[in-house]
C-alpha cells in the first residue's frame, strides 16, 4: 500500500501551466533520458571520485533502479535517502524517478530521532544510508529503529566499510543487469519528491512536490538566472537532500541538460578550490557560507589564484545583508542574487539586473515575483483577504511550484493552505507600487518580551552593519522577569576585536532601532553552528547560551565553551556577556504583524 498524496491545486490550473508551455509534462527520468541522448558525453557530475558523464550515469541509475525493482520498490513507493552531495545521490534520484517512487531525501546528520520520524510519517518501504558519515554510521543507527517502522522493508548501506547485518549493500543494486530494465511513466503531475522543512513545527514538516512543479516551476526559477541558452554549471555548497538543493537533479540536470558540482561536506577551503578548479557559473548556497568564504579569502596569501567569475552567487535559506552582498560582489567579481524561498512552495529573486540585491530601510527586498514560478499576493492573516499594495500582511503564494500538500498531515493542510490552493508562508512582508516584495518579518518567529515582540531579522539586519561584526544570529533566551531577552550571536569580523554589548547597542541606536529591540545578552563565537541543511543552528546556540549563564559567564569569563554544533562552522565561544537589562518599563511596542 503506497502513501496517499493528493493535489490541492486545482486540475485546471495544473493543465494550463502545461497547455501553455510552463510546464514541460515529463516526469523527470524522461527529461534527463532526452537530455542523454542528446549530449552523450556531457558531464553530468563532478564530486570527490572526479567526472562521470550523462552516459555513465544513466548507467548507474538504470542499474539502481532494477537492483531496486528486484527488492519490490515500485510505483509510488517512499523511499528515504540520506546520503551525502555526490554520485550515489544523484543516482538514487534518477533511479527512484525512473521506478515512479517518491524520493524522501534528508541530510546526513540529522539525528537517529528525527530519521525515525520522517520514515514513519511517510510510510517509507526502504532507505538509502552511508555506511559511515564522518564519524558517524547512519546505515547500522537506522537498522535499531526498524521495530517502529513497520513498512520499512529494506535498508540499503552505501559507501565504504561492510554493510551491516541486516542491510543490502547498494555496490550490489548498481552492479545489477539492467538490460531489460524498462522505466516507469509516472504522470508528470504526480508525486516525485517529499521536501523536508523544519519549519516552526515540533516535528520536521514533509512536503510533496510532483515532477512538473520540480522541473517547471523550480526549473524556471533557475532558468531566469541563465543569462542564455548555455547548460550552467552548478556549485551546490548545500546538500542535495536539502529543499535547496532540490534545484540538483531535478533542474540543473533533468530540466537543463547542467553540470553539478558537489562537494560531500562545506568548508571555505573546499568550496574557494572547486570554483578555482571547475569554474561553475553558478555557486548556490547561503550566506553564512559566503561570508566564511569571504574570510579565508582575506586571509589568502597576496599571490594566491584569482576566483574566475560566475554568472551569480544565488544565496538563500537565510537573510542576506548589504554588507556581505557588497563584499560578495567584489570578490567573486559577479551578481549576487538574493533567493527568498522554502519547502513549502514559495520562490522570489533579486535576479541578475543588480550586481547586489536591492535594499530597503524596512526589509529585506526579495525581488519581483515570477508567475511562471510562483505568483505571490499579501494578504491580512486573520481574514485572509486580499491587501492592497504598501500594506504588510502574510505573504502567500501559488503558481507551478506549488506542491501537492504536506505529507501525513491534513492538519498542516488545513493550517497553511487555502481552499484554492494558495500556500500560508507565516511570513509577512508587502509588494510596493512596482510590485517588488519585501520580507519584513515571521508572524511566529518572533521574541516576546514582556509582550512586546521583537524581530529577530530586523535586529540581525542592523547589527551586520556593524563594522566588526562578521556574522551573527539573534535568539530568544528564557526570562523569569521578561518571559525572553534577545540575545546576539556574534562571530568578530577577521582580524576584529570582539565587539562589547555597549558597542553594539551604541551602533544600534545610530541606526535608529528603538532601544526596546536591542540584544540584552551577547556570545561571542569563533563560528556559527549549521544544521545539517546549512542554515545557522539557532537551538544549538540557544543552548550554548542557556550553558553559558547557568555557569554565571560574564564579560571577563572564558566562554561558554567549545560544545560542538551539527554541521559546520561550529566554534567555541569566546564570551558570553549578559547585558544590564531595559527594565520592565520599556515593554510598550505594536506587535510586528500590524507594523508597517
Amino acid at each position: 500500500m503506497t502513501l496517499a498524496l493528493h493535489d490541492l491545486l486545482p486540475a485546471e490550473l495544473r493543465r494550463s501551466w502545461i497547455t501553455d508551455g510552463t510546464c514541460p509534462d515529463l516526469d523527470l527520468y524522461s527529461l534527463y533520458r532526452a537530455r542523454q541522448i542528446a549530449e552523450l558525453h556531457r558531464t553530468a557530475v563532478i564530486d570527490a571520485k572526479g567526472a562521470l558523464c550523462y552516459t555513465a550515469l544513466d548507467r548507474r541509475a538504470r542499474c539502481l533502479a532494477a537492483g531496486l525493482r528486484g527488492l519490490g520498490i515500485g510505483p509510488g513507493d517512499v523511499v528515504g535517502v540520506q546520503l551525502p552531495n555526490g554520485r550515489d545521490a544523484v543516482a538514487a534520484d534518477l533511479a527512484l524517478a525512473a521506478l515512479g517512487a517518491v524520493a524522501l531525501p534528508f541530510p546526513v546528520g540529522r539525528g537517529a530521532l528525527e530519521a525515525e520520524c520522517l520514515l514513519r510519517r511517510a510510510e517509507a518501504v526502504a532507505v538509502i544510508a552511508p555506511v559511515t558519515h564522518r564519524d558517524t554510521h547512519p546505515a547500522a543507527e537506522l537498522t535499531a529503529l526498524r521495530t517502529a517502522l513497520p513498512a520499512l522493508r529494506h535498508i540499503i548501506a552505501a559507501g565504504r566499510g561492510d554493510a551491516p547485518e541486516g542491510t543490502v549493500p547498494f555496490s550490489r543494486l548498481t552492479r545489477t543487469d539492467a538490460a531489460g530494465f524498462t522505466p516507469a511513466r509516472p504522470d508528470p503531475d504526480g508525486a516525485a519528491r517529499i521536501l523536508v522543512s523544519s519549519g516552526s513545527e515540533s516535528e520536521p514538516k514533509m512536503v510533496a512536490y510532483s515532477h512538473n512543479a520540480l522541473a517547471g516551476g523550480r526549473g524556471n526559477f533557475l532558468a531566469s538566472l541563465l543569462p542564455d541558452s548555455t547548460p550552467p554549471r552548478c556549485l551546490f555548497l548545500v546538500p542535495l537532500a536539502s529543499a535547496f538543493g532540490s534545484n540538483g537533479t531535478a533542474v540543473t540536470l533533468a530540466r537543463h541538460g547542467g553540470t553539478l558540482v558537489l562537494l560531500d561536506h562545506f568548508t571555505p577551503e573546499a568550496a574557494l578550490a572547486a570554483i578555482r578548479e571547475h569554474r561553475p557559473t553558478h555557486v548556490l548556497g547561503v550566506p553564512t557560507m559566503i561570508r566564511m568564504m569571504l574570510d579565508r579569502l582575506a586571509r589568502e596569501e597576496a599571490d594566491a589564484e584569482p576566483l574566475p567569475a560566475p554568472t551569480a552567487l544565488v544565496l538563500g535559506g537565510a537573510p542576506l545583508d548589504e554588507t556581505t552582498a557588497r563584499e560578495a560582489a567584489e570578490a567573486f567579481g559577479c551578481a549576487v542574487v538574493n533567493l527568498y524561498g522554502s519547502a513549502d512552495g514559495v520562490n522570489c529573486h533579486t535576479g541578475l539586473d543588480h550586481r547586489t540585491p536591492p535594499t530597503a530601510p524596512d526589509g529585506v527586498v526579495a525581488g519581483r515575483p515570477d508567475p511562471r514560478v510562483a505568483d505571490i499576493r499579501i494578504t491580512d492573516p486573520d481574514t485572509r483577504e486580499a491587501l492592497p499594495d504598501g500594506r504588510v500582511g502574510e505573504i502567500t503564494a501559488r503558481g507551478p511550484m506549488t506542491p501537492l500538500c504536506y505529507v501525513g498531515a491534513p492538519e498542516l493542510d488545513a493550517r497553511y493552505r487555502t481552499p484554492d490552493g494558495w500556500v500560508r508562508t507565516g511570513d509577512l512582508g508587502y509588494l510596493d507600487g512596482e510590485r517588488v516584495l519585501h520580507v519584513v518579518g515571521r508572524l511566529k518567529d518572533v521574541v516576546i518580551r514582556g509582550g512586546a515582540n521583537i524581530s529577530p531579522a530586523e535586529v540581525e539586519r542592523e547589527l551586520r552593519t556593524h563594522p566588526a561584526v562578521g556574522d551573527v544570529v539573534c535568539v530568544g533566551v528564557p526570562d523569569p522577569l521578561m518571559g525572553e531577552r534577545l540575545a546576539a550571536c556574534v562571530v568578530p569580523r577577521g582580524g576584529a576585536a570582539a565587539p562589547t554589548l555597549e558597542a553594539l547597542s551604541a551602533h544600534l541606536d545610530a541606526r535608529g532601532l528603538e532601544r526596546r529591540r536591542h540584544p540584552e545578552r551577547l556570545l561571542v563565537v569563533s563560528g556559527l553552528p549549521l544544521t545539517p541543511a546549512g542554515k545557522p543552528d539557532r537551538a544549538a546556540l540557544r543552548a550554548r547560551l542557556t550553558e553559558a549563564e547557568a555557569r554565571g559567564a560574564s564579560d571577563t569569563g572564558t566562554g561558554a565553551g567549545a560544545a560542538p554544533g551539527a554541521g559546520i562552522g561550529a566554534g567555541a565561544d569566546a564570551g558570553f556577556r549578559p547585558g544590564p537589562g531595559h527594565g520592565p518599563g520599556a515593554v510598550a511596542g505594536p506587535p510586528l504583524a500590524h507594523a508597517g
